[in-house]
């Protein structure tokens, strides 16, 4: 007999039955802890452990998207698998790229800004995987064709699902929901086989779904506390930078769709923790990495990227005022310097094409820096402040706006503008407050990579803020230290500065 036997519960979970032994290393094996849990007020009142458990050793389950963690997880320790059923985990799709290039090139004819577009290598490699694997997370960059392999794969699996079934696409800003429905519309203008009227958008105050639609694009905020009645309608479904996800929300509305064979999970960026990548692929699928962003670049596909990674020195009395100090009381300082902003001001109005200004505290710091602006330019540029409180649709003709332009500032916070929003005509960004998230620095770069013909290169400028006492390294600096680290990752060029302020 086998040590473990797998089997399909439905198209979420996995049985894997085995002894009880077994059972205890697996659920040690799929046990993590959840970054920050110590903070949490389930942990610090002392209701949960601060663990999450992927597999359950008492109903021995486990996500379905985690199959191959599995076969390592027993390959490695020369335990034995037994599978009374192949058939529930294989697929009978073995397309080629060359089928997927003709069906998006000459079946769907996409357009693009009025022109037809051809799919390129990478985006027929990632259909092709979607459709020769049916769950996948597919890992493409920001500004790499994502909204076009996203719709290519809905229109091919229009085709092949049952008449009665629909297709879910989620997203996790209305802003996205609608920019996927003005996409998808764009992409159809010369195919006369797709009608709009089969697409149905959800968020807040609209209906939840369209008898006569064929596809649904929803936040995910919208529909999570749905019953699972609801999801029953779907036989695929899309998660469109699921990494925004929140871990909960989205496990929530996924285990819900227990009879929906095609999930395709789309991300530019996943986060650094092993714990939130695997909840993902577990109810997505395994990664696929399309491409990166360096080779991108290197095929003329997006802008190449000039980088000045500029420190800020600080005098020792300025430091002594902050010497040590806490990480929320030292960013309230450096936001609150009037040196600081300045300089940030003064450089915005010094570089040359549109520049986008990210900021991390509205009222602190982004409506300082945009009064400041405003002051100084008064009618001469369009200067523009977009934060959480902005209308999706002010937002929307902000960017139309500059799309058209080629010397207005936009002060923005990073939730409104480093994910969901691209504009071609981007030429410079600010970093003006601190981070150190890989997804939010990368995301935030990608707003801007996309060609334009009034833009050769994207240049980003990284401030950073040295007010390290005598071997005390401060909080900021050290974040500082961890882009830097991004930037060689990702094999970025970047440019060192020193300014004394």
């Amino acid at each position: 007999m086998s040590d473990f036997v797998i089997e399909k519960v439905d198209t979420v979970n996995v049985k894997v039955r085995c002894e009880r032994g077994l059972a205890k290393e697996m659920s040690d094996f799929f046990t993590f802890k959840v970054p920050g849990y110590k903070f949490m007020p389930q942990y610090r009142n002392k209701v949960w452990d601060g663990t999450i458990k992927l597999y359950n050793m008492f109903s021995q389950t486990i996500y379905f998207g985690l199959l191959d963690y599995v076969y390592k997880f027993a390959e490695d320790r020369k335990y034995t698998i037994d599978v009374p059923n192949p058939q529930d985990f294989t697929t009978e799709n073995h397309t080629t790229d060359e089928w997927v290039e003709k069906f998006i090139n000459d079946r769907l004819q996409p357009v693009a800004s009025g022109q037809r577009i051809c799919a390129h290598k990478h985006q027929i490699g990632a259909v092709t995987h979607a459709i020769n694997h049916d769950r996948c997370l597919l890992l493409s960059p920001t500004a790499s064709g994502k909204s076009l392999i996203i719709y290519s794969l809905v229109r091919y699996y229009m085709n092949k699902i049952e008449d009665d079934k629909k297709i879910l696409i989620i997203v996790p800003t209305t802003s996205l929901v609608s920019q996927m429905y003005s996409d998808f519309s764009e992409y159809s203008e010369a195919d006369t086989s797709f009608d709009q009227k089969d697409m149905h958008v959800v968020f807040s105050g609209r209906e939840k779904t369209c008898d006569t639609c064929k596809i649904v694009i929803s936040t995910w905020q919208s529909l999570y506390k749905l019953p699972k009645e609801y999801f029953d309608q779907y036989a695929a479904v899309f998660g469109d930078e699921c990494h925004l996800f929140k871990s909960k929300s989205l496990t929530s509305l996924m285990t819900k769709l227990t009879n929906c064979p095609y999930r395709i999970g789309t991300t530019g960026t996943l986060g650094g923790t092993q714990t939130h990548k695997l909840v993902i692929e577990g109810l997505f699928g395994p990664v696929y990495n399309v491409t990166t962003t360096k080779e991108l670049m290197d095929k003329n596909l997006l802008s190449k990227l000039k980088i000045d990674t500029i420190l800020l020195k600080y005098p020792v009395k300025e430091k002594e005022q902050v010497k040590k100090a806490k990480y929320q009381d030292e960013i309230k300082w450096l936001i609150n310097n009037e040196k600081r902003n300045d300089f940030i001001v003064n450089m915005s109005l010094n570089l040359k094409g549109n520049t986008l200004i990210l900021f991390q505290f509205v009222d602190e710091h982004g409506k300082k820096l945009h009064s400041s602006i405003q002051q100084k330019v008064g009618a001469e540029r369009d200067v523009f402040f977009i934060y959480g409180g902005t209308d999706v649709e002010v937002r929307e003709q902000v960017r139309h706006i500059v799309e058209k332009n080629d010397n207005a500032i936009i002060v923005a916070s990073y939730g409104t503008f480093s994910t969901g929003v691209s504009i071609r005509k981007l030429h410079n960004i600010i970093f003006a407050s601190p981070s150190k998230s890989r997804i939010r620095v990368l995301q935030s770069i990608g707003r801007q990579l996309r060609r334009s013909e009034s833009k050769e290169v994207a240049k980003l400028y990284d401030i950073g803020d040295d007010l390290s006492w005598k071997s005390y390294k401060n909080h900021t600096l050290r974040h500082f230290a961890e882009r830097i680290k991004i930037y060689d990752a990702e094999k970025f060029n970047y440019n060192p500065v020193v300014v004394k302020l």
